[in-house]
């Protein structure tokens, strides 16, 4: 593979993200450019030696554009990059893992936080000028998180840091990865195949995996029957790793008592989905990870690959091609 030049064109591609804008403000000297639509991305990517990209991606790209030596994601996950055709055309993909764990962690605490504090309810109230009385019905009440169990299906960076934000709470945490040995900040770390075996011990399961083949519908019909009627879930991993129907049934059933996604199968979610009227479902749209920093950890990661591509290593911050 021809190595990246030194002053390569980089092409920053997002909908919103005022990606070039924070990179030029560091001055570093570089050629950038800012596409905001797939038109303009893929009007502008023959030009560029580096494509910054996540959801505007194309995997045609790889086959038109001769210049392109490398892509950085926004993104941590790397499901919509076709990894055998970038081997192939001889280009570079790394991942912004990490970037996003405290993000998206936080957001996962807040998520558990919002729906067993009522916190929903209240906005709700509020906006009706609502002061709701003491209520009698003991289950009815905000509950307590100490002493409950959370099940986190994914120790990386965010699952990690998850289970730290709850052990502070005085949960209890089970942590799933494919590789138990690597242990993690969970009280106990099991295998992905221990799935069924633990579900029905958590009062909140949080999804914070990767997609990938093994995950894709890992939470189906018959995970869900295997947990609490009072446990909820928390997806902030991806859509697809949630059967949607069998998810839809369940609460609609009562199976589990709730859920918490910052992500779905279909983004945006359709105004049709039965999940935007359910009252034990609390939505966000797939704002886990965006924060006043996003932009400028990502090109953190963006700098320090190009000084090793630059430098012929053959090592990239989370690299992945």
């Amino acid at each position: 593979m021809p190595a990246l030049t030194r002053n390569p064109v980089i092409l920053f591609a997002h909908m919103v993200y005022p990606l070039q804008a924070r990179f030029d403000a560091r001055g570093i000297g570089l050629a950038s450019r800012q596409a905001t639509s797939r038109a303009a991305l893929l009007a502008e990517a023959g030009e560029a030696d580096v494509i910054v990209a996540s959801g505007l991606w194309d995997n045609a790209l790889l086959g038109q554009t001769p210049r392109l030596r490398f892509v950085q994601s926004i993104s941590a996950g790397v499901d919509r990059y076709d990894l055998a055709a970038f081997r192939r055309a001889g280009v570079r993909l790394a991942s912004a893992q990490g970037t996003n764990s405290n993000a998206v962690s936080d957001h996962g605490m807040a998520l558990i936080l919002a729906m067993t504090r009522h916190i929903p309810q209240a906005a709700a109230n509020q906006a009706r000028r609502h002061w709701r009385g003491m209520i009698g019905h003991i289950p009815d009440r905000e509950e307590e998180l100490e002493g409950k169990t959370l099940l986190v299906v994914g120790l990386g960076a965010i699952g990690n840091r998850l289970a730290r934000l709850a052990r502070a709470f005085g949960m209890t945490v089970i942590g799933l990865r494919r590789d138990p040995a690597a242990g993690g900040e969970a009280d106990s770390v099991r295998p992905i195949a221990d799935l069924h075996a633990v579900l029905p011990q958590a009062d909140f399961v949080a999804l914070t995996c990767p997609l990938t083949p093994e995950t894709e519908g890992l939470i189906d019909g018959a995970a869900l029957s295997r947990m609490k009627p009072t446990a909820r879930l928390v997806n902030l991993a991806r859509g697809r790793v949630v059967d949607e129907p069998a998810l839809i049934e369940a609460l609609r059933r009562g199976t589990i008592a709730g859920a918490a996604l910052d992500c779905v199968a279909e983004e945006p979610l359709p105004p049709a989905s039965p999940l935007w009227d359910m009252p034990n479902v609390l939505i966000t749209p797939h704002t886990g990870g965006e924060t006043q920093q996003c932009e400028d950890r990502v090109i953190d990661i963006l700098l320090e690959n190009l000084d090793r591509l630059w430098r012929g290593e053959a090592t990239l911050r989370n690299g992945v091609v």
